[in-house]
Formats: structure tokens, C-alpha cells, sequence
């Protein structure tokens, strides 16, 4: 996959913007658990491809696994994409006519984010506009729109009250320098083409800016997640320039963040998108991934393509213990539900946190360190009052713990610690088990 945070030019010399410097802000800190959704033109075919096994790169976009991405799949002569396309909606039949397709006809916002807030989530990041170009609110920009066609309904509106009035964190998606629909350049086939076949001009610049301008000043959102860099001529001083724009989301909504995707030497956090950073950074850096292997909703996968719950709580301990956050996205079908199996992940991962959310909200990295046979069966994360230990492999045979768990007590189980590490049968089923360890009354963070 590719990291973009090293992704600054052109060089400008010394014209170069001045970018703020960015505090990740206390709110997403805390937070530590997001629900990104992708819906869009792209959700009607729902159609990627799916499996695990790799493929040779050059067939990677041609049979590529993002449903989201089947707006420059189907172009590709030979993929499957395009044989459904012709099957299903006619022979000259193209990809921006399933504007007049799209209904989004049982799409509920309050009870969508209810089921969000019920997983766990504490913030909230819909797709405004995908690479796709159809906007999802009410732009002035275009009317190549979710008010003007299709659902003809502001949909991000919808989402954005549906959210605040829920108590959640509402962010906002944006395709900055992609927009296939404003844009005539053949189909990427290959990573290389992402960044060559791009509009970076001037004009662009200027409707990119306006469109995210409109998405701060109607919406206000806590995060601006931006994706595949900005257009070049965007990158400068100009009034229509990324910087003028940080400058004024910074006055707008003053506990804001950036991701790390806009091509310029300035963010407020790091992304990896179905992959990993490492070991614990000190960097603030979010894990982003899909339930299956596309973010928009593909019909071909099967209970084997998607998580289970126990995989969604080890990645969401995993990430939280090594100093991130995990968005999490949900493929919301072209009616605007929830697809059952997803639904099922969802409220098995709200379960768990319900009895062991304490280790994860408000929670800090620990600083000490474990040996290799203790990584494998441990996470550790600390909050005001406490550490919280963190079983991986609750019914294995266990190593000694990496800290002193002294007054050591498992949630849910209301059972103390007994010396070393022995979980209690009524939590030996459970993804993980969690040992809450109260810090010594000194205040002192067990090392």
C-alpha cells in the first residue's frame, strides 16, 4: 500500500506556503475508534473482485478488490467489471448513469449511526465526494450530485445531524486530487498512474478548494480526510491553496485535524490503509481497513472475505496499544442498509467493548517493553487509574506478564488476579480477556 506522508511536491523554493503545525487533538486521543463509510454511484454494482491469494501487479487494477474503485475498473478492457456492466445495465450503458440509478431509498441516518454508536464508534467519516466525482451533498460546485440526481437528498447533511445528535465526532472524506468526472485520462493501471493521470492545473485547483471549502463552512468537520494528494497548482500561495484552506478549517473548527494526504509537508496524523506502522510509534497514526477487502460494498464476498468479531477486537487492541486509532469502514449497500453480516461484526464488537471499553477509550501506549513470546500474547494500554492487560490468547497456555499485576481484577468476570497470569474460565471463550491493574496510590504508571 502506499504511505503518503512523504508524498510534498513540487517544491515552491522560497515561495513555499507557510503550514500550520498540528495538535492531535485530545477528543481523537480518546477516542480511538471511528466508523469510515464509503457509499456512493460505485454501491449499485456493488462488484470488485474478491479472494486472499496475490496477484501479479500488473492485473491489480484490472481485477482490483475495491467496489469503490469501479468507476475506473470498468473501463479496463477485460475485467470483470466491465462484463457486468454490459450484462446488467446495457451494452452503451455508462458508469455516471447510475446517477439515475441510485435511490438510497431505506437510508436512515439516525438509525445508521445508532447502530455505530452501539458498535463503540466515537466518531463518524462519511465519503463527500469518491474519485468518482458525484458529490453527496447539496454543492454549488456541480450538479453532479445527491440533491440534484439519484437519492436526491443531501445526504451528507444527513449524516452530519444524524451523528452530532448522537454524540458522535462527524469527519468528512474527500477525493482531492482524483475526480474521474472532471477529468478525461484513460484508466489507471498501475500505482504510477494514480499520481500521472491527475488533473493538477489551476482550474481544478479552484474546484477542488470550493468544494472543500463549502464541506467547512456548511458542515464543520472535526476531521478532514483528505485522500491521493491535491492538485499541484493547489500547493502554492494562492488564495484557492491547501494552506489558505488549512488556515481557515483551523478558524473554523479549532480542534480540527488533517490526515497525512494532501501532498504537502504539513499533517496531523498518519494513515496505513490495510497495513501496518510497526511497532508502538510516536507518531498519532490510524489503522483504516474494510470488514472484507473493499471499502465499498461489494455483493461477491462471503462470510470468509469479512473479519470475524474476535479479528476485529485484536486489530482494534493491537492498534490502541501502539499509539492509534482504529477507522473501521462499513460498505453501506445502494438502499443505504447496513449489509447483515456487517451488522452481526458491528454489535459483536460493541459487546466486547461494553464490558472492556475502559482499556481502549482514554487510554495512553504503555512505555515498557515485552519479549517476543510476550507479544504474542499481550497488549498493554494505560489509563488515568489504571493498566489494563490485555489477553490475546485467553484459552492458551500463558507467559509471565510484562508488568506487575498486583490488585489485578478481569473485567467482566468481577474475579481477582491470583499471581501470574491465569484467565478465568467465564472469559476463556472471549476474544480477549482484559486484567485491570490498578496504579499503585502514588499515582506511579507500573513499568
Amino acid at each position: 500500500m502506499i504511505n503518503f506522508e512523504d508524498r510534498v511536491g513540487p517544491d515552491f523554493g522560497a515561495n513555499a506556503p507557510n503550514y500550520p503545525e498540528w495538535e492531535f487533538p485530545q477528543w481523537l486521543e480518546d477516542a480511538k475508534f471511528g466508523i469510515f463509510v464509503h457509499w456512493g454511484l460505485y454501491s449499485v454494482p456493488a462488484w470488485a473482485e474478491t479472494g486472499h491469494a496475490s496477484m501479479p501487479v500488473e492485473d491489480a487494477y484490472r481485477d482490483h478488490q475495491y467496489a469503490e474503485w469501479y468507476g475506473n475498473t470498468v473501463r479496463l478492457d477485460g475485467s470483470s467489471a466491465q462484463k457486468y456492466q454490459r450484462s446488467t445495465f446495457g451494452a452503451g450503458s455508462s458508469y455516471e448513469d447510475l446517477a439515475d440509478v441510485w435511490k438510497a431509498e431505506s437510508f436512515d441516518a439516525a438509525g445508521c449511526i445508532d447502530l455505530f454508536r452501539r458498535a463503540g464508534a466515537k466518531y463518524v467519516v462519511p465519503t463527500t465526494k469518491h474519485h468518482d466525482g458525484f458529490c453527496l451533498w447539496n454543492t454549488d460546485t456541480t450538479p453532479f450530485n445527491s440533491a440534484v440526481r439519484g437519492p436526491k437528498r443531501d445526504l451528507v447533511e444527513e449524516f452530519a445531524t444524524a451523528s452530532r445528535g448522537a454524540g458522535l465526532r462527524f469527519g468528512c472524506y474527500f477525493s482531492g486530487a482524483l475526480d474521474w468526472h472532471v477529468s478525461d485520462f484513460p484508466a489507471i493501471n498501475s500505482d504510477p498512474d494514480i499520481f500521472r493521470l491527475r488533473r493538477k492545473d489551476e482550474h481544478f485547483a479552484r474546484y477542488s478548494y470550493g468544494q472543500v471549502h463549502e464541506l467547512v463552512e456548511r458542515f464543520a468537520p472535526d476531521i478532514l480526510w483528505n485522500d491521493i494528494e491535491w492538485p499541484d497548482a493547489g500547493k502554492s500561495n494562492a488564495e484557492f491553496g491547501v494552506a489558505a484552506l488549512f488556515d481557515e478549517y483551523r478558524a473554523a473548527v479549532p480542534d480540527g485535524i488533517v490526515n497525512d494526504r494532501w501532498g504537502v509537508p504539513s499533517h496531523g496524523y498518519l494513515t496505513r490503509e490495510y497495513s501496518d506502522i510497526g511497532g508502538l510509534s510516536g507518531q498519532h497514526w490510524e489503522s483504516c481497513r474494510g470488514l472484507g477487502r473493499s471499502f465499498g460494498f461489494n455483493q461477491q464476498e462471503t462470510d470468509a472475505d469479512v473479519l470475524s468479531v474476535p479479528e476485529l477486537v485484536h486489530h482494534l487492541v493491537s492498534v490502541v496499544s501502539r499509539n492509534g486509532n482504529f477507522l473501521l469502514n462499513i460498505g453501506l449497500a445502494a438502499d443505504g442498509t447496513v449489509p447483515e453480516r456487517y451488522r452481526q461484526r458491528l454489535l459483536g464488537l460493541g459487546q466486547w467493548l461494553s464490558i472492556n471499553g475502559e482499556a481502549i477509550y482514554g487510554t495512553r501506549p504503555w512505555q515498557g517493553t515485552m519479549a517476543p513470546e510476550q507479544q504474542a500474547h499481550y497488549a498493554v494500554t494505560v489509563g488515568a487509574g489504571a493498566s489494563y492487560l490485555s489477553v490475546l490468547t485467553p484459552g492458551a497456555e500463558l507467559p509471565s506478564a510484562p508488568l506487575d499485576t498486583s490488585g489485578g481484577v478481569w473485567l467482566g468476570a468481577a474475579e481477582n488476579g491470583t499471581g501470574g497470569v491465569r484467565v478465568p474460565a467465564a472469559l476463556a471463550a472471549e476474544p480477549v480477556a482484559v486484567l485491570r491493574i490498578p496504579h499503585p496510590a502514588s499515582g506511579e504508571t507500573p513499568a
